[in-house]
Parts: C-alpha cells; sequence; structure tokens
C-alpha cells in the first residue's frame, strides 16, 4: 500500500463484527471536531465515512451481506472481495483523497485491511490476491484495530441485532480475528487495542494514539 502523501490524516477503525469499531470511529470524529471547533488552527476539520461505501458497489455488498446475492464457494469469495475494492477505489477518488488534499482528518468505519481478513478467512488461498488488489490503495496514517474474541463478539451481536449478516458466524470470526493478527505483524501502522475492555476505557486507548 502507498504512503498517505496528502496534508490530511487517514484513520481506520477495523475488527471482526461486533467488535465495536463502529461505536469506536462515530465517538472519535465527534471527539476531534470538538478539538477543532475549540482550536482549528491546531486541529483539522473532521470527515467521517465507511466502508461499504454509499455508492452504487456498496449497494451490491449490502445485497451479499443481507443473503439476497447467493455466491459460490469456489469463486464467491474472490467476486465479493472484488466488488469491495471497486467500492473501495470509487470511494477514495471521490470522497477520501479530496478531503485529504483539503487537508481534513478522515475517519473510516473499515477499510483495506478487511477485504484482506474476511477474503481470506472465506478461502486462505486468496490472502496473496487480495493483498495485491489493495497494493496501489493508500495505506491509513493509524489503523486501529479492536481485538475481541470470536465469542464476546457473538454474544454482543446477538443481543443488539434482529438478524446476523453473512460473515457474522463465531468460526468465521476467529479466522478473520488470526488474519488481523497476521496483519498487524506486517504493518506498523496498526495498533491493536484492547476491544473487550469498556467503551470508554477502549476510547481512552485509543485517543492515546491518535493524539
Amino acid at each position: 500500500m502507498i504512503k498517505n502523501p496528502y496534508p490530511g490524516k487517514f484513520i481506520a477503525l477495523e475488527g471482526p463484527d461486533g467488535s465495536g469499531q463502529s461505536t469506536q470511529a462515530s465517538k472519535l470524529a465527534r471527539y476531534l471536531e470538538r478539538l477543532h471547533k475549540k482550536n482549528p488552527e491546531r486541529y483539522a476539520p473532521v470527515h467521517m465515512t465507511k466502508e461499504p461505501s454509499t455508492g452504487l458497489f456498496g449497494g451490491f455488498i449490502r445485497e451479499v451481506l443481507r443473503g439476497n446475492w447467493k455466491h459460490g464457494p469456489l469463486h464467491g469469495p474472490l467476486l465479493i472481495q472484488s466488488l469491495f475494492t471497486a467500492d473501495r477505489a470509487h470511494h477514495l477518488e471521490h470522497e477520501i483523497i479530496p478531503q485529504l488534499k483539503k487537508g481534513n482528518t478522515v475517519i473510516t468505519d473499515r477499510y483495506a485491511f478487511s477485504t484482506i481478513a474476511y477474503g481470506a478467512a472465506e478461502n486462505p488461498n486468496l490472502w496473496n490476491c487480495l493483498v495485491v488488489m489493495n497494493e496501489t490503495f493508500l495505506e491509513p496514517d493509524v489503523t486501529i484495530l479492536l481485538d475481541v474474541s470470536a465469542d464476546f463478539c457473538m454474544k454482543r451481536m446477538k443481543k443488539s441485532r434482529a438478524h446476523l449478516e453473512l460473515y457474522e458466524k463465531e468460526k468465521t470470526l476467529e479466522k478473520v480475528l488470526k488474519n488481523y493478527h497476521k496483519l498487524a505483524k506486517l504493518h506498523s501502522s496498526i495498533h491493536v487495542i484492547n476491544g473487550e475492555l469498556s467503551i470508554d476505557k477502549v476510547f481512552t486507548n485509543i485517543k492515546k494514539i491518535v493524539l
């Protein structure tokens, strides 16, 4: 992946489904926006986004995740992650990079490391292919990885969701987490945070890294 050459800072939140990365991404965005309002000369404006995006490819992806578009075990994982990659290319060109060029701080709820962690969880043989598919994209300045057990994720999701989506199975999440740890060893920009602490304690640890 390519180092961010733009004046804005690029931050990603990652973790298995149910890890709380969406909650923490929103908390971080609100916190940094408050800092910007208090001291605009020191802290940049904040742009919050997520993947899959709200674009055309994002719509296809949501149908897959909801189980409305069936796929086979052999080529399905590659098809799905190709959609995520196409969505990411559009997301970068039309939303993320323009914000970074302005010098704004961009926070994204999921990014390229999700594609590798989830795609390789379905088919480990896809690891190298998925890495290559994403190698021309920007690497976030900081990626926060919430480290939580699959059991913890499942219990949290069963309490908060009416139904579970494609990847929201305990065995799948165990593989996803293992892949995330592998990525963390390969990328110094990934910071692993204990996500099983209280929401406020997790956020305190995130703030220390980001600031």
